[in-house]
């Protein structure tokens, strides 16, 4: 097994920023053919490290810190009175544990979702391949949550890394035409409440840039913890505060 102490590490070359434009961006990532237990992968997200399909990294740009590790510490969340709504419209939802494979259902789901929320992205258009590589490739602590009406239609599925200490949130694709059920905000909420019932102290929900609009709902979820030069610091602030 490889801990902390003995991983190896490898920088990308310069490639264009998929959060800023005009700017580039350098990547680090753990030896992909390490074997990495739960404990060590644990240990890395605290460190501000994220989990793509087989592969685990985090930015490592010489000139720029716009991107900052969020999580969010569940014994002080307090949710908001619109999260409390949201919570309660989707009441009828039934969430059901799945180990993460590929199936029509969801494939047909997820492009729907990148197609109506992300043409503007680098994951347009939406392929087999990059659905596989993202999401079903992972590791063994790796699940899909499905999220169905009363008839039995799949609304959502968060794909989530079970942690020793919390829950990393990996992505979340959704019907982009249930508006008014705001699934994006209840599979985060879905999450928070996930972590309390079993114990785990953050749910870690990737990296916030200030400056790019779509990374916004990741600071909506108060209080908050930042990843500022190697410390966790805890938030309450107005958005227009932060760093």
């Amino acid at each position: 097994m490889t801990d902390l102490h003995t991983l190896h590490f490898y920088a990308t070359p310069e490639h264009k920023c998929s959060y800023l434009e005009d700017r580039t961006a350098k990547t680090l990532f753990v030896d992909p053919h390490a074997e990495i237990t739960n404990q060590t992968y644990s240990e890395l997200s605290d460190l501000g490290f994220r989990r793509s399909g087989k592969h685990i990294y985090r930015p490592h740009c010489e000139h720029c810190r716009a991107c900052i590790s969020v999580r969010v510490p569940v014994v002080l969340f307090k949710p908001s009175k619109n999260q409390r709504r949201v919570l309660n419209k989707n009441r009828d939802l039934t969430v059901t544990r799945c180990e993460p494979g590929f199936t029509d259902e969801y494939y047909s789901l997820y492009s729907r979702y990148i197609n109506a929320r992300h043409a503007d992205g680098d994951m347009y258009p939406p392929t087999l391949d990059q659905f596989t590589s993202f999401l079903v490739e992972g590791n063994d602590e790796s699940f899909f949550y499905e999220f169905r009406d009363p008839g039995g239609h799949l609304l959502a599925v968060s794909v989530v890394d079970v942690l020793k200490n919390g829950i990393s949130a990996i992505y979340t694709f959704y019907d982009p035409s249930e508006g008014k059920r705001s699934l994006g905000k209840l599979c985060i909420l879905w999450q928070l409440e996930y972590c309390k019932r079993h114990g785990l102290n953050y749910l870690y929900l990737g990296y916030w840039v200030k400056s790019c609009r779509k990374m916004s709902y990741k600071i909506d979820y108060h209080p908050f913890e930042l990843l500022v030069e190697g410390e966790w610091a805890l938030v309450e602030a107005e958005s227009s505060k932060l760093p």
